[in-house]
């Protein structure tokens, strides 16, 4: 796994925070205290899902998420310690203590908050399903039924065209499954909206149509460890500062093209 580490100096925060505590923190809760006595907070992510994660030409991880990260750990006073890996195991990263939170564009599902506390969203999306330019035959998610479809593995993707009665084949990344989907190795792919479009736009490519998109929004929140009631009050207020001072909305145009940071 690669690993890039961002410092960030901020004593005064992490005092007020540290001193501030919580009613969480009074009962036991010490997930932020821990994270402020070591000084550093370890952020999972992908690195490979452009424009959430990515390295530009110079090979310098960029992208929306990563710039997210590290505000979110400089408002807490902390070094964002960030490591990438395949999405397929960042959630278990997260449940056995490897990263403190997870800033890849989690959707929030019954499913996952049951697994994980989340914090409030910080960007809102559509899901789009993809195919061939002259496919005639896939116009809305139920024609998926019967058919093949290629997506990330472990993903809410991956899961919606097992629902609609897609033959699913797992991929690593958003990439691989387009590739697939050009050399008619299956019909469809589903992805999100701004990565789909990001695609398409940096790519040029005109073979590829959105089919049909979700009516439904996507919330991308923080997930971290269940009870880690400390820990998610302090990033929900670090988010709420970045969204206030216009920092959320101002990385959303840089990345997105547009601000996706209200619902």
């Amino acid at each position: 796994m690669k690993k890039i580490t961002a410092v960030f100096l901020s004593g005064i925060m992490a005092l007020a925070l540290a001193g501030c505590g919580s009613s969480s923190a009074a009962a036991g809760d010490d997930s932020l205290r821990k994270i402020q006595d070591a000084g550093v907070i370890h952020i999972g992510l992908e690195g490979d899902w452009q424009p959430f994660s990515y390295h530009d030409e110079s090979d310098t991880l960029v992208g929306y998420d990563v710039e997210v990260a590290k505000a979110v750990a400089e408002k807490l006073g902390v070094e964002a310690d960030i490591t990438e890996a395949p999405w397929d195991g960042l959630l278990t990263g997260l449940d056995t203590g490897v990263y403190d939170i997870v800033v890849n564009g989690v959707d929030v599902t019954e499913e996952r908050q049951k697994a994980f506390d989340f914090s409030d969203p910080y960007a809102y999306d559509h899901v789009d399903l993809v195919t061939l330019a002259d496919n005639t035959d896939i116009t809305t998610f139920d024609d998926l039924k019967g058919r093949t479809s290629a997506n990330s593995t472990g993903s809410t993707y991956a899961e919606l065209g097992e629902q609609y009665g897609a033959t699913v084949s797992n991929v690593p990344t958003l990439a691989e499954t387009m590739e697939l989907v050009l050399n008619g190795t299956v019909d469809a792919t589903i992805n999100a909206d701004t990565s789909v479009q990001d695609y398409l736009k940096t790519t040029g490519e005109t073979r590829l149509k959105v089919a049909a998109q979700t009516d439904d929004v996507t919330e991308y929140a923080i997930p971290m460890k269940k009870g880690s009631d400390s820990l998610r009050e302090a990033v929900n207020d670090a988010l709420k500062q970045l969204r206030e001072d216009g920092t959320l909305a101002e990385l959303s145009v840089k990345y997105f093209g547009a601000d996706l940071t209200n619902k």
